[in-house]
């Protein structure tokens, strides 16, 4: 019989959600009523989060960008941590992906993507700046 390939290592999110869904259930109501509500929470959060990053890959975003690592762009979350406390990147960043932007990662310029829908773009910045 053929052995399966080990699985790979779950993220944090992943396993977040299995400690606090296998949690003890005896309580009252109120106890109960949270512990459903996180759990529901993290998995409408994973949800979002990979139909967000389908639709990056969807858009080619991946053709320049990775979440962890700079490839020709730099890595979404480097994004993420250097505009984090600013309340106006996300505005930027939507404009930037719309018009293109140049030098804000080095000489390497990010073209302008006027076939993205508007709504996309809007999702898939709020998607890159609540990476951690």
């Amino acid at each position: 019989m053929r052995r399966a390939a080990a699985l790979p290592e779950p993220k944090a999110e992943s396993r977040k959600l299995r400690a606090v869904c296998r949690s003890d259930l005896r309580g009252d109501a109120v106890t109960i009523a949270a512990w459903v509500s996180t759990c529901f929470g993290l998995l409408a959060g994973a949800g979002d989060a990979l139909a967000s990053e389908a639709l990056a890959r969807q858009h080619g975003c991946f053709s320049c960008h990775s979440v962890e690592r700079k490839v020709v762009g730099p890595a979404y979350k480097d994004i993420a941590l250097k505009y984090r406390g600013d309340a106006g990147a996300e505005a930027r960043l939507v404009e930037k992906l719309k018009k293109g932007g140049e030098r804000t990662w080095g000489e390497i310029f990010m073209p302008p993507m006027p076939a993205v829908p508007e709504a996309d773009i809007k999702t898939l910045v709020k998607w890159i700046l609540s990476l951690k």
